[in-house]
């Protein structure tokens, strides 16, 4: 069940911006003195939404009145036009909204090196403004998706101090997907009070946890985005001198971006497997990383996955490669499922052919690697390859 959010009202609107009749842009409007917390994406060739949402968020004191949200058109690669157009979108909500341009943050998603199609946004504004309420995220969900096969949002309810306090987040993505500090778009909103910095503080540690942790094809968006509003509606304070309602805050927090955040990887573009990828035992998170990553990225082992393959050569092909300097070999263990694969750097003495096939059948795989060097341990989530994913991609623009 998707709970409202005190302070904060959605409304979706038909901008025409690829498709008519088609739910494509989304404002989303949050109570004044709200706190806000955001992440971008490192890529550098981010969107001109990236850049002007970032800038006024700062230039407001990191907060925020609208997030103006469109599907369609990514903005991106399109120069000084794009950031006019930007602009120009931002100024007709703060005029409709009676704020300033800088407290309205813009996000875009779809295709890249096309102009945002600012006067038809504009003229939908009125009616997304007319449409707000509090009940309007699933709607907005929706409208906010590209590839997706499905809307992405969740809630949670906690008490602190006796309050109930509500959090409430959505999210879309299913290609173009390694985030690099945020995901392809993520919102969030609660409303407990929480001061900035220790909302910035929680929320990044979300993130890392959640969104920085998926795969689907090893590429990070130009557009990607998560931000977060604090309304303070509830009057429950979250605190860092209050150990314990920090922590079910914040655990709360952590619990619904990794559910949104595994949403992402289980509509991925054409996906049929959703798999978990365990590397323990590694002398650094950072080479933990560099084999997970490395399998989660390889298409060989994506393409064997689709095929339900036990093709354990691949995953020792990729763990070799993941450039771990002295890696004795013979220390690795390979898991799929909990079936030991592969050990002393050859296939396990135990292993059978039929239990490998055994193990891929499932469309929830874990694939398990100890290292044997320390203590370390990382867990990435990423999908399969499979015939739709290239059909998919082919055919975006057409």
């Amino acid at each position: 069940m998707t709970l409202p959010v005190a302070g904060v009202r959605l409304g979706v609107a038909q901008a025409g911006i690829k498709k008519p009749n088609k739910d494509d842009l989304t404002l989303i409007e949050i109570a004044q003195g709200a706190t806000v917390a955001a992440v971008f994406t490192q890529n550098a060739f981010c969107a001109a939404p990236v850049h002007i949402a970032r800038n006024h968020w700062l230039a407001a004191g990191k907060t925020a009145r609208y997030w103006l949200i469109n599907t369609g058109n990514a903005n991106a690669g399109t120069g000084e036009p794009g950031m006019a157009a930007a602009l120009g979108t931002c100024n007709k909500v703060a005029a409709l909204g009676g704020v300033s341009g800088e407290q309205v943050m813009p996000f875009s998603t779809g295709v890249i090196g096309e102009l945002l199609p600012e006067a038809c946004i504009n003229a939908a504004l009125p009616a997304a403004f007319e449409a707000l309420t509090q009940d309007g995220w699933e709607r907005a969900a929706n409208a906010i998706l590209t590839t997706d096969t499905r809307a992405k949002v969740a809630s949670r309810s906690l008490l602190i101090d006796g309050k109930t306090v509500t959090l409430t987040g959505m999210s879309k993505g299913a290609g173009m997907i390694r985030p690099d500090m945020a995901t392809m778009l993520a919102f969030f909103a609660t409303d407990a009070v929480v001061e900035e910095a220790l909302l910035a503080s929680l929320f990044k540690s979300a993130v890392a946890a959640s969104f920085n942790r998926i795969t689907v094809d090893g590429d990070t968006s130009t557009n990607d985005a998560a931000v977060i509003a604090a309304t303070g509606a509830s009057g429950a304070v979250v605190s860092p001198h209050d150990t314990a309602n920090l922590e079910t805050f914040s655990e709360a927090l952590m619990s619904l971006a990794i559910e949104l955040a595994q949403a992402i990887v289980r509509d991925g573009e054409g996906a049929t497997k959703f798999v978990e990828v365990r590397v323990e035992g590694g002398a650094t998170n950072a080479e933990c990383d560099a084999v997970a990553y490395t399998i989660a990225h390889s298409p060989l082992v994506k393409t064997a996955l689709f095929a339900s393959d036990p093709n354990w050569g691949r995953l020792l092909a990729a763990i070799g490669r993941a450039g771990l300097s002295n890696l004795v070999v013979e220390d690795v263990g390979v898991y799929i499922n909990d079936v030991l694969i592969a050990e002393n750097g050859a296939r396990a003495a135990s292993y059978t052919e039929a239990q490998g096939v055994a193990a891929m059948a499932p469309a929830d795989l874990t694939i398990r690697v100890t290292l044997d060097r320390g203590e370390a341990v990382t867990t990435v989530w990423t999908t399969d390859f499979s015939y739709d994913y290239v059909k998919i991609n082919a055919e975006y623009r057409t």
